[in-house]
């Protein structure tokens, strides 16, 4: 299903002036504060209005200022889950999840009550009201509520951030199964780098009410440190793998990659069950030749594909690999030193990534 945006609206000093078309799963809105990020899913949501343009999802057009087209929040078959969960503190948490079902105008649902609690691991928690709930199982049953709805679309407005890090340990594996087991596209709100790599594969990054790049996790994730205002995060890139052997006496497990077989020290998890690393820049060497005598494990050879700019001491290389594009960060004197220039194979020497987050070790 593809979410095509391209709106633009003035609240007060601010205009956010947006456009993207994606077709992910997952499309994460990634930006810091006062970049447009919730004012952009408001306008999708239908909470607010556009000055100009359109809004459509799957086809079904929602909004079109110049077909004076504008369908009301309550017809748009948008679940929205806010950074607080809004649950009705006089209500139980089955209360609270069969709101989401009663609010629905569709008489026929594709999703089972039982299924969702199911999912969201929250059954034994029914009986109890918000209350007396965690930050993180609030927050589940927020998004329980709001899939119980039957949306076609739904929108989740930085859900982890007012969770301390234990409570978003504790729901993003939840949120990885929203992701792989509904039908229902998302929008993902977020500052952090971690949760896009985790749980997006459509990245549009906004500055200043602005798309300042929009395109696939895995090509965009690389570049961020190229990005005019962007260089303090960590950049990095992603990998899709497959476990392939989970441990053994060394201790390593071995996963299946567009990258060629890597391996990881400790568990991944059961073969066949797909994982997602997350390769940081600052864990990327480059080598002009195969090194020999390294702890490295995981060498992969490639091409220079892009050098950018950088600020200060520092510069980002991208390297193409197989077809993935591995970030790394170096200094400029490294990079002079190594005569590096678009075009000139070089080894990416991998040194310590984990999958991302809490699992094991990419050495």
């Amino acid at each position: 299903m593809t979410i095509e945006v391209d709106v633009s609206k003035r609240l007060g000093k601010f205009e956010l002036d947006l456009s993207f078309a994606s077709s992910g799963k997952v499309t994460a809105l990634f930006g810091p504060s006062g970049a447009g990020k919730t004012s952009a899913v408001n306008l999708i949501a239908g909470l607010a209005r556009p000055d100009t343009g359109r809004i459509a999802v799957g086809g079904t057009v929602l909004v079109d200022t110049s077909k004076r087209i504008f369908v009301p929040r309550h017809r748009r078959r948008v679940g929205y889950v806010f950074q607080d969960a809004r649950l009705f503190p006089h209500l139980t948490v089955r209360q609270n999840l069969l709101y989401g079902r009663w609010f629905s105008r569709q008489r026929s649902h594709s999703v089972e009550f039982d299924d969702i609690v199911a999912m969201l691991g929250v059954g034994h928690l029914l009986a109890r009201r918000p209350g007396g709930l965690s930050g993180g199982e609030r927050q589940r049953v927020a998004i329980g509520r709001a899939l119980l709805s039957n949306p076609a679309l739904l929108l989740l407005d930085e859900p982890l951030a007012s969770l301390d890090d234990a409570r978003k340990a504790e729901i993003m594996p939840y949120l990885e199964r929203l992701r792989d087991e509904t039908r229902v596209p998302i929008v993902h709100v977020s500052h952090s780098v971690g949760e896009v790599a985790r749980l997006a594969d459509y990245l549009v990054v906004l500055s200043a009410g602005r798309a300042a790049a929009a395109g696939p996790l895995d090509e965009l994730l690389p570049r961020l440190g190229a990005l005019g205002g962007f260089e303090r995060h960590e950049t990095g890139s992603v990998v899709d793998a497959v476990v392939e052997h989970d441990g053994g006496e060394d201790g390593l497990s071995r996963l299946a990659s567009p990258l060629g077989s890597i391996r990881v020290a400790g568990s991944a998890g059961r073969v066949g069950r797909p994982v997602r690393v997350r390769i940081r820049a600052r864990d990327v060497l480059v080598a002009t030749q195969r090194p020999d005598g390294l702890s490295a494990l995981n060498i992969l050879a490639g091409v220079v594909a892009e050098i950018g700019n950088g600020h200060g001491p520092s510069i980002d290389v991208r390297v193409e690999c197989n077809g993935v594009s591995i970030a790394a960060r170096i200094t400029r004197h490294s990079g002079a030193a190594l005569d590096l220039k678009v075009g000139k194979p070089v080894f990416a020497v991998v040194k310590g990534v984990a999958l991302e987050p809490g699992g094991p070790s990419l050495s």
